[in-house]
């Protein structure tokens, strides 16, 4: 009873550590989002080096992918059970030797194996430091505290191409992992110097069938989102890996229900804020993810931008969402989601939309102020929506919730990309066939008959081209539909003043 009762309410500890202890959490949440977002622009150098396959390579991405959906579940018993300052040290160690391991990688085969060592630490590290901030946080600064801690979710991906290609043009591949080991090493020292240790939970037993139901599950199902798109949507490997995930999940909510320390507390979901925000969390995700990896594929493939010169047009997008996240934050501790949410939603919804306008000849200046504004509107949005759920859930069960919120929004990220690249496709493909038909047999002599055969070869690569751009502004506009979906959905967040009292005192 002595850990549940100490687990209710921040220990009485001055601002200073507070915010001591913030920074350290940040420095941790960083290193891990960047890590990550580092690795992604560099698969095909990755691919030259060890004179792979783009599918064996791109396991790199998958097993880190895997290993983190695998690991997520139970970062909330173990932070009870151990101590989450512990936990939060035992992941970034887990993280920084799997990272270490990367950089002496030596062939392809280490390399993924070094990969999905870092995603077993690094995959727990984002829901174990939400659920710091809220131990170590008094409810009325939480907006604050977590709108400063989205900075590092929400940066990292934006800086990383940028860095990314500087440090395959001036160094090697191996700097993409050197960089993060000094970084992860701070984390370390920061969290031990700066952070005290949360009761833990005595006698709490570890539900087996829960974490091998819980992890079997979203394994399976994030690997075939991941590769349905290359090994086909109909295909067996894939239509399998479906149905044991879906089984999977039928049977961890059998195995769930009514269990006293469950691994994934379904009575979460009994929280009509909580789920809300789930859902609506999700599909701003959705939407999110899609301008994400959309945004890069049209400069490069399209506009023939490089790496570099692609993160540099995304850096005020990285700025704008920088600046609003903290501002969001002590917004949200005054005046709650809604008007945030709306506000934010609007603005991520609309811009979204207007990148629907995309052609091979738009200018950079018009993307960057789209993208600039749409910046505004996440760094708005995303932290209230997920920080409403959070607040309204009992702080013993901050946890179990972290852990869940965490994995389902990175389920939703994972299908609205599959989704969408699936779109994508079929939509240029759909271009590029009407296209071609535009073009008259007639006209095809006449320019064959002036530029010649060599020259009429690349015609193909024009109408591909242009028919891309098209299949891209076609996915912005179905992407941004489950944005527009969830404003009317954050005015059912109703502001609940008395819980954080009654919590607190």
């Amino acid at each position: 009873m002595s850990a549940t009762t100490a687990s209710t309410s921040p220990p009485a500890e001055s601002s200073g550590y507070r915010w001591l202890a913030l920074i350290a959490v940040i420095v941790g949440a960083f290193v891990a989002i960047l890590n990550n977002s580092l690795i992604n622009v560099a698969l095909p150098k990755l691919t030259n080096v060890f004179g792979s396959t783009t599918d064996r390579i791109q396991w790199v991405l998958t097993g880190y992918m895997l290993a983190s959906g695998v690991i997520i579940p139970i970062s909330g018993y173990m932070g009870d059970r151990l101590g989450y300052k512990k936990f939060f040290i035992i992941s970034l160690g887990v993280f920084t030797l799997g990272t270490l391991f990367c950089a002496l990688a030596w062939s392809d085969t280490s390399l993924i194996i070094a990969r999905i060592i870092a995603g077993l630490g690094g995959g727990v590290i984002m829901p174990i430091s939400m659920s710091i901030i809220y131990k170590i946080m008094p409810r009325e600064q939480i907006g604050t505290a977590l709108g400063l801690w989205g900075v590092s979710a929400m940066v990292a991906p934006a800086v990383g191409p940028t860095l990314s290609g500087y440090l395959i043009e001036l160094f090697n591949w191996r700097f993409l992992f050197i960089i993060n080991i000094p970084v992860a090493v701070l984390a370390i020292v920061l969290v031990s110097v700066l952070l005290k240790e949360t009761e833990t939970v005595k006698g709490k037993a570890f539900d087996t069938w829960g974490f091998l139901l819980a992890a079997t599950s979203a394994g399976t199902l994030l690997y075939a989102l991941s590769n349905g798109q290359s090994k086909g949507w109909t295909s067996f490997e894939i239509v399998a890996l479906f149905f044991v995930s879906f089984w999977s999940l039928v049977f961890l909510l059998w195995v769930e229900t009514g269990k006293k320390d469950p691994i994934i507390d379904l009575s979460l979901f009994k929280n009509f804020t909580y789920t809300l925000s789930i859902i609506a969390a999700s599909l701003v995700t959705i939407g999110l993810f899609g301008g994400v990896f959309l945004t890069p594929i049209f400069l490069q493939n399209i506009q023939g931008v490089s790496p570099i010169d692609t993160g540099i047009i995304l850096i005020p997008q990285a700025i704008a969402m920088a600046i609003m996240m903290p501002i969001a934050g002590r917004l949200f501790d005054k005046v709650g989601v809604i008007p945030l949410g709306l506000i934010g939603l609007i603005l991520m919804s609309i811009m979204t939309y207007e990148l629907h306008r995309l052609t091979v000849d738009t200018p950079f200046a018009w993307l960057e102020t789209v993208l600039a504004i749409r910046g505004i509107g996440i760094g708005l949005c995303m932290m209230p929506l997920s920080t409403a759920g959070m607040n309204a859930v009992a702080p013993q069960q901050v946890g179990n919730a972290s852990s869940l919120s965490n994995l389902i929004r990175q389920v939703a990220s994972s299908m609205g990309i599959a989704v969408l690249t699936a779109l994508m496709q079929q939509r240029t493909t759909l271009h590029a066939q009407h296209i071609a038909e535009s073009v008259s047999e007639t006209s095809v002599q006449y320019f064959q008959s002036i530029l010649g055969t060599s020259t009429m070869s690349s015609l193909g690569g024009i109408i591909q081209r242009e028919a891309m751009a098209w299949g891209i502004a076609d996915t912005f506009l179905i992407s941004s539909l489950p944005l527009f979906i969830t404003i009317p959905l954050v005015l059912l967040f109703k502001k609940r003043k008395k819980a954080p009292e009654v919590q607190a005192s």
